[in-house]
């Protein structure tokens, strides 16, 4: 009898491959960007020296170190979409980001005396740039979240974490377009602590929120 059962409500059951998987997170990803840069732009407005801005490497260097997080945490989320498949050897990647902006870092503080640190570590918006990063990151968490209650991730907390990851580094991006700090110490410092706040929001609600 509990044979039979079991049968007939696994009889039509599919595997979740990876092109479903891309679909739904790719939607949700444009979802929740969009959300994100209209909030942005609505509420604090682009950089006015945006198109001069652009002519600079710090502004590319923001950008390539926000996103390459949303992309690492984007491939580890992707995996963990699927049931029963592990991430584990792709976590030790998400640690690319830290060590490519790890020589500007040294280059800026070595060629600056360090009575002149504080302005590269602390800018004018240390205190509210990881907030104002967890803010703008929010919808694209959520549109994660819900792009991944349509599949079948088995570890829940992990799953949260990376898409909170992935949210963070495209809400980074998304701020960079306000921000104008130019400090590689303030972006390997302050960036990455608001990138790591949905991070660590996703691990705590992802047993809740992405529970069967």
């Amino acid at each position: 009898m509990t044979d039979d059962l079991i049968d007939r409500l696994t009889r039509d059951l599919r595997p979740v491959g990876p092109g479903v998987v891309a679909r739904r997170l790719i939607l949700a990803l444009a979802i929740g960007g969009a959300v994100a840069l209209a909030g942005m732009a609505l509420v604090l407005g682009f950089r006015p020296d945006l198109a001069t801005a652009t002519a600079s490497r710090m502004f590319w260097m923001k950008l390539a170190y926000t996103l390459g997080f949303a992309g690492l945490g984007l491939w580890c989320v992707a995996r963990l979409g699927r049931p029963g498949l592990s991430a584990a050897g792709r976590l030790p990647w998400l640690l690319a980001p830290l060590v490519g902006v790890a020589p500007m870092v040294a280059m800026q503080l070595i060629r600056t005396p360090s009575a002149a640190w504080r302005p590269l570590v602390m800018g004018d918006s240390a205190m509210v740039c990881p907030w104002r990063i967890l803010a703008v990151a929010l919808p694209v968490f959520a549109a994660l979240i819900w792009a991944l209650r349509t599949l079948a991730p088995t570890r829940p907390r992990l799953a949260g974490a990376m898409a909170g990851l992935t949210a963070g580094g495209l809400g980074a991006a998304v701020y960079a377009l306000h921000c104008p700090e130019t400090g590689a110490p303030f972006l390997a410092i302050w960036y990455t602590l608001g990138i790591l706040a949905p991070c660590a929001l996703g691990a705590l609600a992802g047993p809740r929120l992405l529970r069967w």
